[in-house]
């Protein structure tokens, strides 16, 4: 009630929003004149002199009104495009750090000219992420006229670029790419061994094209470079022969809403018979567990032509947002190989993680953040309380004249299936282009059978046929067109309209299912009625669909009887669409705890990451490595005499193992000291300690000469703090496998898990120190180190930069040496859904996203 009165007094947040931008507007719209009548070199010189008055401290915001006006003029006269006020609010919103939504047709593209111009103005670069390399190099390419007019250089990211190429690309002002390039570059600059091989700037200011595509649906999905581990490919074939044995309900039970399988005490009796073991819970057999969970979620919730297809021998993932095959990006946790072992095609290694980033830290790191989509109002709390990103609804050009349906929802999928081929046959006579929304590969096939037999000529557009996307997408707007999509989700491309087809009645969407969230049936809904256009929508539902079987049917089934209904006949009322609505708002919220729970989990990595990397570089960039080095050895005297002297009583001091410490680990022998350790104090004991290591380095440094020692140090310590960095994420990967146990101990899992990372943090960080120390004090160089070392980090630049090494992308995602990605599944759930995935007994472990 104070919400609706502060409406009624104020407006709604959006019509307060759009007032702010107004006064903005109107500067930029009394600049016009003006530009209009500066000489393209007058224009063009508008460039340097911005870059002055923002050397000179000037703030963006200032000359925001100018250099918008700029940009216009300049759109005009190299594209013959003039954005308009709407886009110019657009650009205001993403230059203030806001996420703009705007329709679809509207012309985003050409709105983030704008707050790009403003912010390359800065020399740091701009990125602009898209959701695949078509688009971003089409929109680099596209947009490239305004930018070079004005005197910036254009960049694109593409996945087969060498390591110039990309190095160059992220140098030019304005850089186009993909949000797992940019992840994975980000990854891969920190684990190259010399400052040149990386090829990211700074992070500065970013707008990140179908926002909640990327930082929504593809938040469950961390990347992840990988690399192969030792394990034996039999266990995942001996396991799925038992699988057929197992009856749902008696040996098993699927939970559907937490899409999770889980044994019963009937079904681990069986399992251990089939399997010949005595007890399937002794610790010997945890990867057994777990194994078993795995093939029985293949086999029980992942359906072939639907969460994936089989194709030349191997199982491809299938994007469950946007219904394109994810070609080398694999399931991890050993859910890929499970799958593989059910559909008898070869099985390929699981992967080790050694380097990861989920994509809200990695883009959090942005100095400014903005994002544009069609569809951001849905999802505005989380991206208020994860990315701090407002969101800005900005009204159409045009009035929207497109009609929305209530949905009709029918007993069985046959009927309605029926039902969508009779509708699409009726509007096909009249010339009417028609857009059919599909959820799966097979859905599409199915419906594509029915069009056939009632003889609709139409284009599919799938997984398995997606290599003319773009003229199918094209046509998708001409008259009598009938195309079948597999979720339209960040397809990008505008549906323009075919002569004849607004007296048709312009484009009809129909979708053939609702999706779990009601922002993927927006942007279905979204491709038609662009610019004002006239068009239409309709969504068919039936009872034996997921979302209502699941969520719904208990409600439905008796309404649909008591009615009386017949077979064909449907239900169409706004209070089923009200009541679908909120089952879609119930999934919605869960599936944000589970993204918020992933990032919780992130979130103490990323800590232990953010200082790792930060040692990393300034070794990398020759920043003070000599007094990194004896920074590591104080803390090394702290911990060894601490550890072996705890107290003044020198009774309780432990100085033979202390001597045996210093001698085993930095070859120094203390026993040759003129003084006696126990007649010190500690505190003479510490001096004397760091005297005689101070002294052995700067022997070593004097013996090799200053340019070497230091080339030595930089090697030894990047090599250590790699490998134990490595190790770490291995520990922390079998940390969140079996936290979950702490709730059965009525400890929170999440308290729990950052009490015990600290700790394994800890014991890795002296570990890297006591290494790097030793390996330095015992090293011997034989040869031309200077002649040696440039030579191998090259080595090391082309093996990370060109072969791409084994990068995974995740929501169970992994990607193998050359091309392969891992990807963990979307489809567990709950606390652990971010965290870890089923291995036993109803634990869960880690999704992830592996190239």
């Amino acid at each position: 009630m104070i919400q609706g009165t502060m409406k009624l007094l104020f407006g709604s947040k959006y019509e307060r929003d759009r007032k702010k931008m107004l006064p903005a507007v109107n500067k930029i719209n009394a600049l016009e004149p003006q530009m209009q009548a500066l000489s393209d070199e007058s224009l063009q010189g508008k460039t340097a002199e911005f870059k002055t008055r923002v050397k000179n401290g000037e703030k963006l915001e200032k000359i925001l009104p100018e250099a918008f006006a700029v940009v216009r003029e300049t759109a005009v006269r190299t594209m013959q495009m003039r954005h308009y006020d709407v886009q110019l609010m657009g650009g205001i919103s993403l230059n203030d750090g806001k996420i703009a939504e705007m329709k679809t047709g509207e012309g985003k593209t050409l709105t983030s000219t704008l707050a790009i111009y403003l912010n390359a103005l800065v020399g740091k670069g701009t990125h602009i992420v898209t959701v695949n390399d078509y688009l971003a190099t089409r929109d680099a390419q596209w947009m490239k006229p305004i930018y070079a007019f004005l005197g910036l250089t254009v960049g694109s990211i593409e996945s087969n670029m060498d390591h110039e190429e990309r190095k160059e690309a992220y140098n030019a002002d304005v850089t186009y790419g993909t949000n797992n390039e940019f992840g994975f570059d980000y990854l891969r600059d920190n684990m190259v061994e010399h400052i040149e091989y990386k090829v990211q700037r700074d992070h500065y200011f970013a707008i990140v094209d179908e926002v909640d595509s990327i930082l929504i649906d593809e938040a469950r999905t961390p990347l992840i470079i990988s690399g192969p581990a030792e394990e034996n490919s039999d266990v995942y074939v001996r396991v799925n022969r038992i699988i057929p044995n197992l009856k749902d309900k008696d040996d098993f039970e699927i939970d559907e809403k937490a899409k999770n399988v889980l044994l019963t005490e009937i079904g681990v009796h069986k399992c251990e018979k089939l399997l010949g073991v005595d007890n399937l819970y002794n610790p010997a057999n945890v990867d057994l567990v777990h194994n078993v969970h795995q093939s029985l979620k293949a086999h029980n919730l992942f359906q072939r032509d639907v969460d994936y297809v089989v194709q030349g021998g191997e199982v491809i993932i299938v994007d469950e947002f946007t219904g394109r095959m994810m070609e080398g990006r694999r399931y991890s946790d050993g859910l890929h190989q499970a799958l593989e072992a059910k559909e008898k095609v070869e099985i390929r290694s699981e992967n080790q993680t050694l380097a990861t980033i989920t994509f809200q830290n990695y883009f959090r790191m942005y100095d400014k953040l903005s994002g544009m989509t069609g569809t951001a109002d849905t999802e505005a709390e989380e991206f208020k309380k994860i990315y701090k990103l407002d969101v800005v609804v900005l009204p159409t050009n045009k009035p929207l004249a497109r009609k929305d349906n209530p949905d009709r929802v029918y007993r069985t999928l046959s009927e309605k299936f029926k039902a969508i081929a009779d509708d699409i046959k009726k509007r096909n006579i009249k010339g009417q282009p028609v857009l059919l929304g599909t959820v799966s590969i097979e859905n599409s096939e199915l419906l594509s059978k029915e069009l056939k037999q009632r003889g609709v000529i139409h284009s599919v557009l799938n997984a398995k046929f997606h290599e003319n996307e773009a003229q199918i997408v094209k046509n998708a707007g001409q008259k009598g067109s009938v195309t079948i999509a597999t979720n339209m989700a960040g397809r990008g491309t505008d549906i323009v309209l075919g002569e004849g087809v607004l007296e048709a009645g312009g484009l009809c969407i129909i979708g053939s299912e609702r999706h779990e969230s009601r922002r993927i049936d927006n942007q279905l809904r979204g491709r038609s009625g662009r610019q004002g256009d006239p068009g239409e929508s309709t969504f068919y539902l039936s009872l034996e669909d997921d979302l209502m079987r699941i969520f719904m049917s208990d409600k439905m089934g008796p309404i649909m009887q008591k009615l009386g209904m017949e077979e064909g006949e449907a239900i169409e009322h706004k209070m089923v669409s009200k009541a679908i609505e909120r089952a879609q708002k119930r999934v919605e919220g869960h599936n944000f705890d589970i993204r918020k729970h992933l990032l919780e989990y992130d979130d103490v990595m990323n800590k232990q990451r953010t200082y790792i990397y930060s040692i990393r570089n300034s070794v990398l960039a020759d920043e003070n490595i000599h007094e990194i080095m004896q920074e590591f050895m104080d803390d090394l005297v702290d911990y060894g005499v601490k550890l072996y002297l705890p107290n003044s009583n020198v009774s309780s001091w432990k100085t033979e193992e202390l001597l045996t410490w210093l001698t085993g680990s930095f070859d120094i022998d203390l026993n040759k000291s003129p003084t006696d350790v126990t007649n010190m104090s500690i505190n003479e004991v510490e001096e004397e300690i760091r005297s005689h290591l101070f002294v052995k380095y700067n022997a070593k440094r004097e013996d090799l000469g200053d340019r070497v020692f230091t080339l030595l140090e930089k090697m030894v310590v990047l090599q250590v703090m790699d490998q134990k960095w490595k190790d770490h994420l291995h520990n922390m990967d079998q940390l969140k496998e079996g936290i979950w146990t702490m709730g059965y101990a009525e400890k929170n899992p999440l308290v729990e898990y950052r009490f015990q990372s600290f700790q394994l943090f800890e014991e890795m960080v002296f570990i890297i120190k006591e290494e790097a120390t030793e390996f330095l004090f015992r090293a011997q160089v034989d040869g031309d180190l200077e002649e040696m070392i440039p030579e191998e980090y090259q080595e090391v630049g082309q093996a990370i930069h060109e072969e791409h090494g084994s990068y995974a992308v995740g929501n169970s995602l992994a990607q193998t040496a050359g091309d392969s990605i891992a990807i963990a599944p979307a489809k567990s759930s709950g606390i652990s859904e971010a965290a870890s995935k089923t291995a036993g007994g109803g634990s869960k472990r880690k999704k992830s996203r592996r190239r």
